[in-house]
């Protein structure tokens, strides 16, 4: 074809360009697009497996591979979570796995030594201020024969609680949410535990204010604590008058850290004085 047999070809001007950028999406994703994949959440957490499989033999607190996927889940969806609703600061693996999953399975061999002492009945578990789930859900998924009520102020995090639960089929487990003093004082959940357990920053007199009260007679508060000496001796008046009594304080490291916890074995031996726990927000201020 000649030269003069060519279509003539207009230059491009300012106003063709501009109407090409609004033909055009206001952004484009350079990325390349990667295939779906199905809802693989544990893989999310792989790293905490080894530390697991390590740490649960340390603790006497032997884990089955269905139990660490059901963790790998849990971790995965906390840190989902965590981005919208601020349950806990510690968000990597190893933190998770040893401060969270680890730290709350201590409680599992005082557990065993209650289904022992209650002659094999199913237990009724509360985690008082349960937050994100600590320490009841690690329990239930490690025990699952344990009947755990996890009670909290919040209810969106009961909510997010609720949601694990549904995802790891978890069953006999009830979420309540109020605070500590009013469902102390409540029929439905008073002196109606077998175990009741918190894992909190408060001192051991409040806790035992918070706790006590949900204890059967009979029954025990476990408080988790970091190292606790001094203050099981001052909670000691307290936790008399609230119808208990320090059967036992242990103290060690948690495996692998340089973290020191004190778990307090409390013996409900009569019933909390009706007076107990008082209005919300007076044991934190005015501690017995």
């Amino acid at each position: 074809m000649s030269d003069s047999n060519k279509p003539e070809r207009k230059p491009i001007t300012k106003d063709d360009i501009a109407r090409l950028r609004m033909t055009l999406p206001k952004v484009m994703d350079l990325r390349k697009e990667e295939p779906d994949r199905p809802d693989d959440a544990e893989d999310d957490a792989m790293g905490i497996v080894p530390i697991l499989e390590d740490s649960c033999t340390k603790i006497e607190v032997p884990l089955s591979a269905e139990e660490i996927r059901a963790f790998q889940i849990y971790a995965s969806m906390l840190r989902a979570k965590n981005k919208v609703l601020n349950l806990t600061t510690i968000v990597d693996d190893e933190g998770i796995a040893m401060r969270h999953f680890i730290d709350s399975l201590t409680l599992c061999s005082y557990i065993r030594e209650e289904e022992q002492h209650q002659s094999g009945k199913t237990l009724k578990l509360a985690d008082v201020g349960t937050g994100a789930g600590f320490p009841g859900l690690p329990i239930k998924i490690s025990m699952p024969e344990v009947s755990v009520t996890l009670m909290d102020s919040l209810a969106k995090r009961l909510n997010f609680l609720q949601e694990v639960v549904d995802e790891l089929a978890l069953e006999d487990v009830s979420l309540v949410h109020c605070r500590a003093e009013d469902g102390g004082r409540d029929r439905k959940y008073r002196e109606k535990y077998d175990i009741v357990t918190a894992r909190a920053v408060a001192p051991l007199p409040v806790l035992a204010e918070y706790c006590l009260p949900f204890v059967r007679v009979g029954g025990v508060f476990l408080a988790m604590k970091g190292h606790a000496e001094e203050e099981v001796k001052d909670a000691s008046k307290a936790i008399a008058l609230l119808g208990g009594t320090i059967e036992k304080s242990d103290t060690f490291r948690l495996p692998g850290t340089d973290m020191d916890r004190t778990i307090v074995v409390v013996r409900k031996i009569r019933p909390t004085p009706a007076r107990f726990p008082r209005k919300a927000g007076t044991p934190s201020k005015e501690p017995i």
